[in-house]
């Protein structure tokens, strides 16, 4: 029985909190998976490309890096400018409005003439690129109480497959077509999963807000960390667990493409698809978190022991390419299935700040992201894979250890 429309003074955070959701399709729920993908895939699609890019525009190495980073850096300004509207404004309009701003993004990377103005059109692909967090929020917002956990570890699948396959499809698409025809193809894809968005989200009921003021509302992320311990803790949860598991995917190129392997970047990207088969463990996580806290608990916990032994395989690549295999996929199931647990926990406490505890928790994300992939190259140039292996381990053993201290938060 749905609650009748309101026709008094404008509703609350705490009534519209309370007002129960109608619930998401599992239809619905896996287009919004397929948005999420091709959004942040968008950030990643770049890294295979960057020697065609430099090429192109005639850039030095050193400086072909900007790409990548500007990406990031716009990804992470999204974050805290974009992503907290969410709170304040209807979110099928916010989402759709960004994936149609990230069409012209992408047509702007792909007709770029100059490289000052690549550069431009990739930051503004990274602060449109987090309409995946803004999905992510919304539809926990639309999952009925007891399918929330389903519904977030469907959407959040597609996130962490559209990273780990961004590498595969733009270097396939960059060998036969060029690496501006990665960018206009997923402009197109952008453009029709807009009108599908569109046409499919359901109206935001939330009701009216109120006015808040916008430097308030994006102060408040900030805020909500000195409130929530709950965000405080699964955030730092996410700062390691994401930086173990660039430890690993970051240099693991190195090794890979030299002797004796002698790997083809082609066939480095095809190890993405290793790594989305560890995109199973979000819909498991997903359906335990819906029995319980305990069982959200124990679903954490047996993801970070997966995400500690991983390193085992990972350390025996000198002697087959084959226990990487192993190790991609053992760690990002492990990922998934913390990550989701982080989430659903999250989006228990403040309804109405779903947008921004996303915010926050993904902006420790992000740190762990970056700093995994500085430490590990550095580290893998003065000791080797097995060094890096060491320090994938600790991080991850780090990881273990602060969740069962935290556990309870």
């Amino acid at each position: 029985m749905t609650s009748p429309a309101p026709t008094g003074p404008p509703t609350t955070d705490a009534t519209r909190a309370a007002t129960p959701p109608r619930g998401l399709s599992p239809a619905a729920a896996w287009l919004l998976s397929v948005a999420c993908g091709l959004a942040v895939a968008n950030v990643y699609y770049s890294q295979p490309l960057l020697d065609l890019i430099a090429r192109d525009y005639g850039i030095d190495p050193a400086t072909i890096g900007l790409v990548g980073t500007l990406t990031q850096v716009g990804y992470g300004l999204g974050l805290l400018l974009l992503v907290p509207l969410g709170d304040h404004v209807d979110r099928r309009a916010l989402t759709t409005a960004q994936l149609g701003l990230s069409v012209l993004a992408l047509l702007a990377v792909a007709v770029a003439p100059s490289a000052p103005l690549l550069l431009a059109a990739m930051a503004a692909v990274g602060v449109l690129a987090v309409v995946a967090q803004v999905v992510v929020a919304h539809s926990a917002s639309l999952a009925a109480p007891g399918d929330r956990g389903r519904v977030v570890g469907t959407v959040t699948s597609g996130i962490v497959v559209g990273i780990l396959l961004a590498r595969t499809v733009a270097g396939a698409v960059g060998d036969l077509a060029g690496w501006r025809a990665v960018y206009l193809a997923s402009a197109v894809a952008t453009g029709a999963m807009a009108f599908a968005v569109a046409a499919v989200l359901p109206p935001d009921r939330r009701g009216p807000t109120g006015r808040i003021r916008y430097l308030r509302l994006v102060g408040s992320v900030f805020t909500l960390f000195a409130e929530e311990r709950v965000l405080r803790v699964r955030a730092v949860l996410a700062l390691l667990t994401f930086t173990s598991v660039t430890v690993l995917l970051t240099p693991m190129v190195l090794p890979l493409a030299a002797p004796p392997f002698e790997l083809s970047h082609t066939r480095i990207g095809l190890f993405g698809l290793a790594g989305a088969a560890g995109a199973l463990g979000a819909g498991r996580a997903g359906r335990q978190a819906d029995r319980g806290r305990r069982h959200a608990e124990r679903t954490a916990g047996l993801g970070l022991v997966a995400m500690l032994a991983a390193w085992l395989p990972a350390a025996l690549l000198p002697h087959s390419v084959w226990w990487l295999v192993l190790a991609v996929v053992v760690i990002d199931y492990g990922l998934q299935s913390v990550h989701v647990v982080n989430q659903h926990l999250l989006y228990q406490v403040r309804p109405e700040a779903r947008s921004r505890l996303t915010a926050g928790y993904m902006l420790l994300y992000s740190v762990g992201c970056g700093a995994g992939a500085i430490a590990s190259t550095v580290v893998y140039d003065h000791g080797g894979w097995h060094a890096v292996c060491a320090l994938g381990a600790a991080t991850s053993l780090a990881a273990l250890a602060y969740w069962r201290a935290g556990k309870n938060g």
